[in-house]
């Protein structure tokens, strides 16, 4: 079977894929909670494929994936199961000084609220802009903006935080 030509619809979706995946497994800290979540984003992309205006396929794709993910999560919040083992693999490279640096990272993006996490990981790892993020996440520019900026303090501070050695003094 051939491949979609890129400049159909579902080539455009095959290309935004890659950035989904991230973006999914961002939102849900797991990899198999994220390809799950991005399995049903694209199911229902492609079914409701008439529904999108022609406009801005990225950020329309990234509304419904986002909605889909608060909508999964409200009814297993309802439910009373709350999965607290989740897990991101991020992919961040190596550091030669500091071997647990990639760990700390991940611990500090886990300890944003998921609305700081959303924010930071779309501008900062995807690369959108903040007027695309506020149209995905329906927000304000400017809560997209002071999300941003808390989200950076917070990892920065967690960062140092975690760099501190404590040596005794020798007697």
């Amino acid at each position: 079977m051939k491949p979609p030509a890129p400049e159909t619809f579902e080539g455009q979706i095959l290309a935004l894929l890659p950035s989904l995946r991230r973006y999914s497994r961002s939102l849900t800290r797991s990899d198999a909670d994220g390809e799950d979540l991005l399995q049903d984003c694209v199911e229902k992309v492609l079914a409701r494929r008439m529904q999108w205006r022609g406009l801005n396929l990225r950020g329309w794709v990234l509304t419904v994936m986002t909605n889909l993910y608060r909508n999964q999560r409200r009814s297993t919040v309802r439910g009373g199961l709350v999965d607290l083992d989740g897990a991101v693999d991020l992919a961040a490279p190596e550091t030669h000084d500091d071997p647990l640096e990639r760990s700390r990272l991940e611990i500090a993006l886990n300890g944003l609220s998921e609305d700081h996490r959303a924010v930071l990981m779309l501008v900062v790892i995807e690369g959108y802009t903040y007027q695309e993020v506020a149209s995905a996440l329906d927000l304000p520019i400017g809560t997209v903006m002071s999300r941003l900026s808390r989200a950076r303090r917070q990892i920065a501070d967690r960062m140092k935080a975690d760099n501190i050695i404590t040596l005794r003094r020798p007697k």
